[in-house]
């Protein structure tokens, strides 16, 4: 902190000497001096300045930006060069990825200059305020995405550009080979939109903890990146979106192999340790297959999907850096509250002059459970609000608190823990009647527990409250505006069909919609096919098996050869979904027959059939 204030002085007497002068970044940026009370620095190794400028303009605000000195820079501005050009091409074709992409200059050797995105924050930053371990959970990111876009409409747009940005993210840094990814070179906008920073390792040159590679997923998406797609801890349709977009993306990229390699060629020379021979080629080369057709690249991007969702060594590594940042963290920082946008003061809101807690009630969105109604009275007249706080609103209350204060000043705090189920109406109505005793004696404890921020900052309305001031929740689907109801058994299936070489091509997308089995819980779905007529059973065709979804994605290629375009004629696929019953006789959940007649196969035909009971379907 001495050193950079030091630095500042001379900054400031450059600025006295010289009045204005134009920021490398841009030329169109023009800055008359620098604003030290904003300055400071980051914890990463290189230790980058977080440097705020004085726009000339009198109507303009600070320009923020990042200082780095010890890394070469070009790297960072080579790979933003590719992930914009690979922007340009989705945009070309109509598809808009929603990415964030940033200015770096290099000003020197091992230095240089990179634009700060403003209202942005690290993953770390996020998941960090659920605790140490918040890498591990799956919702940090959905409430905080939550937290700053309060109305139903705003958080539906928000994670729309999530689910884009997100898709754009994973094929950039798969294509390109971006290495050292963690938490804190991962960055959210209050509007969804995620990018990454901090391109210091591409081309697949990991770190390594010994003989192990620290990035061990092909790339970073997470349980809590799929929590904000499916809009809780279920695959949803939304999911299969996101795998559309993803599949769509890269096979787009795919088509322009020769330009990346090319313009990555171009660069052999310029003394890049990590982009030096032809291997650092063959990575993007191998990582793009030019050799595979679009469905074949479709269903390996797939798998890379699943295999970077079921990587529990990325949240590790997450964690990991948690603990490594801890230690940088200042005494002074003052713990917040994960949902709420700001904190509030007994100055800013009013003394609290009682607080009851009246009612529980039962919530579907963002997920099933009970939220509990709290009555706040202050002592100006008439000044009463309600807020609607869940029991793990209240846990974190009493978590923050105990960082501040000795146990002995605090309540006891519910128990947690019970039998049976945990969400269950007794449950609520227990639980209603204990923390109404916790809230009753906090407000009463002693002054400087009592009119703590925290405190204050709790028993302020949210815009959630604001809005559900008056009205009763009423239950909705997570999937209301993503299904519709097809009968009695219900769901449909995506497929794309086409023929070509006396083969018949059978890709088995995604399934939305399909009914729980009878026990209640989500069923383990595959699809088995057959082309009718077949009395030896020879044409049986299947996928593998999903785990416990109503909503599923395969994208798995079935193949039929040495089908004549004469034959296809007389021929009807017969497609069943089925849960695996282990033991059992596995359950069928729906089938569908389509006469091969009645499509054109001349070119792909994809589209939802509807499954019901021995039905034909329609496209």
């Amino acid at each position: 902190q001495g050193i950079l204030r030091e630095g500042l002085e001379d900054v400031k007497q450059f600025f006295k000497a010289n009045g204005s002068c134009r920021l490398p970044l841009s030329p169109s940026l023009l800055v008359k001096g620098i604003v030290p009370r904003d300055c400071s620095y980051f914890n990463s190794n290189a230790v980058p300045l977080k440097l705020s400028f004085q726009n000339v303009d009198p109507l303009g605000e600070n320009i923020r930006v990042i200082f780095k000195c010890g890394d070469d820079l070009r790297q960072d501005m080579l790979t933003l060069q590719m992930i914009r050009i690979m922007n340009k091409i989705w945009v070309q074709e109509g598809l808009d990825m929603r990415m964030v992409i940033f200015r770096c200059f290099s000003t020197g050797r091992g230095r240089g200059m990179v634009e700060m995105i403003p209202n942005a924050e690290t993953l770390r930053k996020i998941q960090v305020e659920h605790g140490v371990t918040g890498s591990f959970k799956d919702r940090p990111l959905a409430d905080w995405l939550q937290k700053h876009n309060p109305e139903e409409d705003e958080y539906e747009k928000a994670v729309e550009n999530f689910i884009y940005s997100c898709a754009g993210c994973c094929v950039a840094t798969y294509v390109l080979g971006i290495c050292d990814r963690h938490n804190d070179n991962i960055m959210l906008k209050t509007t969804g939109h995620m990018f990454h920073i901090d391109f210091g390792r591409f081309l697949g040159h990991a770190q390594m903890f010994g003989n192990i590679k620290r990035d061990r997923a092909p790339f970073v998406f997470t349980s809590d990146m799929a929590y904000v797609i499916n809009g809780g801890d279920k695959p949803s349709s939304r999911f299969h979106d996101f795998v559309d977009l993803c599949c769509q993306a890269y096979n787009l990229i795919r088509k322009h192999t020769h330009l990346f390699l090319n313009l990555l060629g171009l660069m052999l020379s310029c003394g890049i340790p990590e982009l030096s021979d032809l291997e650092d080629l063959k990575y993007v080369y191998d990582a793009l297959r030019p050799q595979d057709s679009d469905a074949d690249a479709t269903t390996y991007f797939t798998r890379l999907i699943e295999s970077s969702l079921g990587s529990v060594a990325t949240k590790l590594n997450f964690f990991i850096h948690n603990l490594a940042q801890m230690k940088f963290t200042g005494s002074d920082a003052r713990p917040t509250l994960s949902f709420a946008p700001r904190t509030h003061t007994i100055k800013t809101s009013g003394r609290i002059r009682d607080v009851f807690l009246c009612r529980h009630e039962r919530v579907f969105n963002p997920s099933k459970g009970y939220t509990y109604v709290v009555k706040v009275q202050r002592e100006s007249p008439g000044d009463v609000t309600f807020v609607q706080r869940t029991f793990e609103e209240f846990q974190e209350l009493h978590n923050k608190l105990r960082l501040l204060f000795p146990s002995s000043l605090l309540p006891s705090f519910p128990s947690r823990f019970v039998i049976g189920r945990s969400r269950g109406e007794a449950v609520a109505e227990r639980r209603k009647e204990e923390l109404n005793g916790y809230i009753w004696h906090l407000i009463h404890a002693a002054p400087e527990v009592a009119e703590c921020d925290l405190i204050y900052t709790f028993f302020h309305p949210l815009p959630r409250d604001e809005k559900a001031a008056g009205t009763n929740p009423t239950p909705k689907p997570a999937d209301a505006t993503w299904a519709r109801p097809l009968g009695k058994v219900g769901g449909e299936v995506k497929l794309s069909i086409s023929y070509k070489n006396n083969k018949l091509f059978i890709m088995v997308m995604h399934i939305r919609g399909l009914p729980p089995l009878q026990d209640g819980n989500d069923p383990d779905p595959y699809v088995k096919t057959y082309l009718l007529p077949d009395p030896q059973k020879t044409t049986k065709r299947k996928t593998k098996v999903a785990r416990k979804t109503c909503n599923p994605t395969y994208n798995e290629m079935l193949v039929y050869d040495g089908i004549p375009r004469g034959d296809l004629q007389q021929r009807e696929l017969r497609l069943s979904v089925l849960s695996e019953e282990g033991f059992w006789e596995n359950i069928l959940l729906g089938e569908v027959g389509i006469r091969l007649r009645d499509l054109d196969l001349a070119q792909e035909k994809m589209g939802w059939f509807a499954l019901g009971s021995r039905g034909h379907g329609t496209l």
